[in-house]
């Protein structure tokens, strides 16, 4: 197959698996809505955790912006167009581009979301808007396009705890900062959470402690995928190669040492003449110019040759 159908191949099917995720989180999420008494219940203690951190500053900070309709204006723009709109065209230029940050981020969204899910489904809460704390749901007073975006049959009215918004978007940040290689892109993966934070909270579909959970459950869902990531990467690798034991050479061959032939021998296969062997109580023999005066001298009578009969037994 070739390359480039591969890798069609490959996004498609991690495209067909998001939207399969897509769908069951938004299925679950709009049919897990818990009662609006209990909903409301969790909306008060969260609220009185807030108070007792000193983090309750929902109304003060809607009530400072609510007069300045461009800042409204601007809050509900970023709530509805930086969510899912970024979220898939960061999705297709990673899949596209970047192939390994795309499963780290598609990996982290489906981990913070199933969590997230088990949140929704257990403790249910009431956001801001629904409650009376007097705040008022700046989008469905001024911009009807997030109807439109996410349809009420699947959305979950008392799923304000943790906030996904600002832990997608979160993760979102990440992934720019990890792949894109221009100042400009990373800025804006380094500012989009904190202004979804601020957005969240301005038009009251969300606490400061949502906007906190959301962020930790978004961080710990990048943990999980960067793991996940170090093990495909492992598995990826090719088994190491068998390194052949090394040969051993043999000993060298042992060559013969050449018979070493007696002088005898060598003689004979010379053809030259062998001297008599001689026994033990020989006489050496004596030069023939050898002077028999030191043998009369001796005492001897008839020198060396008669020396030599005596001791023959010849006299």
């Amino acid at each position: 197959m070739a390359p480039s159908r591969v890798v069609v191949r490959t996004v498609l099917v991690d495209a067909l698996a998001i939207v399969l995720g897509v769908a069951f989180y938004f299925g679950v999420r709009g049919q897990t809505a818990g009662s609006p008494e209990t909903a409301l219940r969790h909306a008060a203690d969260v609220l009185a955790v807030e108070q007792a951190l000193g983090l309750d500053i929902e109304r003060g900070v809607q009530s400072a912006f609510i007069a300045q309709e461009s800042l409204t204006t601007l809050a509900n723009w970023i709530y509805i167009w930086g969510h899912w709109p970024v979220i898939v065209a960061t999705l297709v230029w990673l899949a596209v581009h970047h192939r390994p940050v795309f499963r780290r981020l598609r990996d982290a969204m489906l981990v913070s979301g199933l969590l997230g899910l088990c949140v929704y489904t257990t403790y249910p809460v009431a956001p801001p808007r629904l409650t009376n704390m007097g705040m008022i749901d700046t989008i469905a007073d001024q911009s009807g396009a997030y109807r439109v975006l996410q349809p009420p049959a699947f959305v979950n009215q008392y799923a304000a705890m943790p906030s996904l918004h600002v832990g997608w978007d979160l993760l979102v940040g990440l992934a720019l900062i990890a792949a894109a290689s221009t100042l400009a892109v990373r800025a804006v993966g380094a500012v989009m959470p904190a202004l979804m934070a601020a957005a969240t909270i301005l038009t009251a579909n969300h606490y400061v402690l949502d906007v906190l959970a959301g962020a930790a459950l978004g961080l710990l869902g990048w943990v999980v995928a960067a793991r996940l990531e170090r093990r495909r990467a492992y598995r990826a690798q090719p088994p190491p190669a068998v390194q052949p034991p090394p040969r051993v050479q043999p000993p060298p061959a042992v060559q013969p040492q050449p018979r070493v032939q007696p002088p005898e021998a060598r003689r004979r296969a010379t053809g030259q003449s062998v001297p008599p062997q001689r026994r033990a109580g020989d006489l050496l023999p004596v030069p023939r110019h050898a002077d028999n005066a030191l043998w009369r001298a001796a005492g001897l009578r008839d020198g060396y040759e008669g020396a030599a009969d005596r001791r023959c037994g010849r006299r």
